[in-house]
């Protein structure tokens, strides 16, 4: 596994705070599939246990779909972010 480069929430789009919001207060969620357990097929984050991973839609203005862009949470409180449907991540410092 390679190391995932770090990025300070001040650099992402706004809609990752608004959506970082969104699940500290747990929620109610835009999609049906947010919050459901991200299972880190692609290998890309440190391997945990199934259940370890949660995943939130990050609204992309003007997509009618859920759009690409998806944050991911680990149970002890990290933070990762993909605007290309997990095929990169960054961890997010804030």
């Amino acid at each position: 596994m390679s190391v995932i480069p770090q990025v300070d929430i001040s650099r992402l789009p706004p809609e990752v705070q608004a959506t970082i919001n969104l699940i500290s207060v747990g929620g109610s969620y835009p999609h049906s599939k947010d919050g459901i357990v991200f299972k880190n097929l692609e290998g890309l984050l440190p391997p945990q246990p199934r259940g370890y991973y949660r995943e939130y839609t990050v609204p992309t203005p003007g997509a009618i779909d859920r759009g690409s862009r998806r944050l991911i949470t680990g149970q002890n409180a990290e933070l990762y972010y993909t605007a290309d449907h997990y095929n990169s991540f960054q961890e997010v410092i804030y």
